[in-house]
């Protein structure tokens, strides 16, 4: 490696098909993503859902399509190439039906970084119970009367707090692969049925929908 695509202090990271890479730049190892003093439930809420999105991208609409290697070509058999079809419409309409400032998010255009989102938060609330279950209970956090498993989900949510004018979410819904950052917590959330169990969401509620989007 002698490029990076991204300077050291950016609070971002990346996935490289054609290089099978993932890449976390020094700026985004730092809270609320990451902060070594954190109990481990929001580390993994935070940064550990980052690093599953990125590791999801290698099998996403796009990244799927490249080996091991880098190289584009077909891997997968037809018959698993359908099934993944299958599961990604069902993202597709999800979000396609996602509305902000009396306009429809375009679910093909973000499908590659829904199914990302979707993929790296249950990777990784996975990661922390694994994690969990060879470990001591952790303190709880003094003033939240929280679980440590919601307090996962409440760290991820947190990094997606933002404020954007109408003119810039406008241009993000038109040109953005990635969905403004309220859907970016509410579609993957939805489609957890661990979250709708740890806040104890009622079965058919906006959160815990019926219907529910899976891929990975």
């Amino acid at each position: 490696m002698k490029q990076w695509g991204m300077t050291p202090p950016t609070v971002n990271a990346y996935y490289t098909p054609t290089k099978n890479q993932i890449v976390f730049p020094a700026g985004i190892l730092q809270a609320p993503f990451y902060d070594i003093k954190h109990p481990r439930s929001l580390n993994f809420g935070g940064m550990g859902v980052v690093m599953g999105h990125e590791l999801t991208h290698a099998f996403d609409d796009q990244g799927r399509e490249y080996d091991q290697n880098g190289n584009l070509h077909q891997w997968w058999n037809n018959k698993t190439i359908a099934k993944f079809k299958e599961r990604t419409e069902c993202v597709v309409d999800q979000y396609g039906n996602y509305e902000i400032n009396n306009k429809h998010l375009n679910g093909r255009q973000t499908l590659g970084e829904n199914i990302a989102d979707n993929g790296g938060l249950k990777a990784a609330y996975h990661a922390y119970l694994e994690w969990a279950s060879t470990h001591h209970e952790e303190l709880p956090l003094p003033g939240l009367n929280l679980t440590h498993r919601q307090l996962f989900f409440l760290s991820f949510a947190q990094v997606w707090c933002s404020s954007s004018t109408d003119e810039a979410t406008n241009l993000q819904i038109e040109k953005d692969p990635h969905s403004p950052p309220r859907f970016r917590v509410i579609g993957p959330l939805s489609n957890l049925p661990e979250f709708a169990q740890e806040f104890s969401c009622q079965f058919g509620a906006n959160m815990n929908p019926k219907n529910k989007c899976e891929v990975w």
